[in-house]
């Protein structure tokens, strides 16, 4: 077999909060970039961002049949995000983002680009992922030996994923 090419994770995602998309199959440049939206890639923790997806199975069973078959059930997408906390820091007020942008109940869109390094401006043609979000509460977690103080938060998906959309130039 040959061998297949791969993309590196470190350094090739970017995560943001978008206040609102109007389109979540067709999201704009210019709502990706409008003022409010927080880049907070550099926030989260290296396992900072864990999203999940569960699938329940229809039971099919038959008459005629001594298997049980399945057909594709019910989606349920989950998402924890862990992020540093700079509370009562000296940079507090510049560096803290994740956590003064996440305030619980607070409603976002979050962008996830993969496979791009995360310095590359984000462009019309790019593929992301789009999740509605309703942050949870804001829980700190215990701190550790050679550590950083850091957060974890549930967020609420509040609708339907739009998984690998292209960005469009369109204004």
């Amino acid at each position: 077999m040959a061998e297949l090419p791969s993309t590196p994770a470190d350094g090739n995602v970017l995560v943001k909060l978008i206040p609102a998309v109007a389109d979540m199959d067709a999201p704009k440049l210019t709502e990706l970039n409008a003022a409010g939206a927080t880049d907070i890639s550099c926030y989260l923790t290296s396992d900072g961002y864990t999203p999940g997806v569960d699938q329940a199975g229809v039971p099919d069973e038959r008459l005629c049949s001594t298997q049980i078959f399945e057909q594709p059930g019910r989606v349920t997408n989950s998402l924890n995000l862990t992020y540093i906390d700079n509370t009562n820091a000296p940079n507090e007020l510049t560096d803290n983002m994740a956590k003064t942008t996440l305030i619980s109940d607070s409603t976002h869109v979050l962008l996830v680009r993969r496979g791009v390094p995360y310095e590359d401006a984000l462009a019309a043609g790019q593929t992301v992922t789009l999740w509605p979000i309703k942050a949870g509460i804001q829980h700190e977690l215990p701190p550790e030996a050679n550590s950083v103080l850091k957060i974890s938060q549930k967020q609420f998906v509040t609708g339907p994923v739009a998984r690998s959309v292209k960005i469009s130039a369109t204004v």
